[in-house]
């Protein structure tokens, strides 16, 4: 009956054993699960920041080769525009040879000036042997292909002024409009050549107040305003 007795309380302790006090063997196992979950968490929070890097890497990149292709672009075009200009280069090199031949060849048919005409530059000059008024000057000189001298700087006004040793006229007047002074070949006057002018010209100062056709005086080398009625010796001017 003792016997009986002790194997009850036996059983009866260990049915009774606390939870946290189970035998070795099942708590390790436990501990392994966690350290399992543990790793397994630590894994997702890499490969989630891994995946994060890469996105952000990817991005970057993905940028970099729009950049990238933009100058691609950029580059394709100025090749183009330099393929353009070395084009134009070429054409404009071809022309300023045939210029070069052509101006060569004109400078070996070109004449000297005819008989009692003078050269300056490249022109050639010839004062009347007649005289008479402005209007007779200028057909003279469009008979012989050419026009009344047209004066445009110091240096050929002090050819021309050495020319004659009478006053003559030149292709200088204002009678298409009173106080407009013009070149016979219509260009206008000048203020490099107005400086030519004498003291106080133009006056228009004459017995009926029209003098509208200019002349240089042999006395003092300047110009004058004079009636284009007047009789004077006339100076022809054309390209040699």
């Amino acid at each position: 009956m003792e016997d009986i007795y002790a194997n009850v309380e036996n059983d009866m302790s260990v049915k009774t054993r606390p939870l946290g006090m189970e035998p070795g063997p099942r708590s390790s196992e436990r501990s392994r699960h966690g350290a399992v979950v543990l790793g397994l968490v630590l894994l997702s929070v890499l490969l989630l920041a891994g995946l994060i890097c890469l996105g952000v890497h990817y991005h970057d990149a993905a940028a970099q080769l729009s950049t990238i292709k933009a100058n691609v672009t950029d580059l394709m075009e100025e090749r183009n525009q330099l393929k353009t200009n070395v084009t134009d280069l070429i054409e404009e090199r071809n022309q300023l040879k045939t210029n070069v031949t052509e101006i060569q060849m004109l400078l070996k048919q070109k004449k000297a000036c005819p008989d009692g005409w003078r050269r300056f530059g490249c022109s050639c000059y010839l004062l009347s042997s007649q005289s008479g008024p402005w209007t007779d000057g200028r057909d003279d000189c469009r008979s012989r292909d050419a026009h009344l001298v047209v004066i445009d700087s110091s240096k050929e006004q002090t050819f021309v002024s050495g020319i004659t040793k009478k006053a003559a006229w030149i292709g200088l007047s204002d009678r298409d409009q009173e106080g407009t002074w013009t070149w016979i070949d219509g260009t206008p006057l000048t203020s490099t050549s107005a400086q030519f002018w004498g003291t106080d010209q133009p006056d228009n100062i004459g017995l009926n107040g029209d003098e509208d056709c200019g002349h240089i005086r042999a006395d003092t080398a300047q110009w004058n305003d004079l009636s284009c009625d007047d009789s004077l010796q006339w100076i022809c001017e054309k390209v040699a």
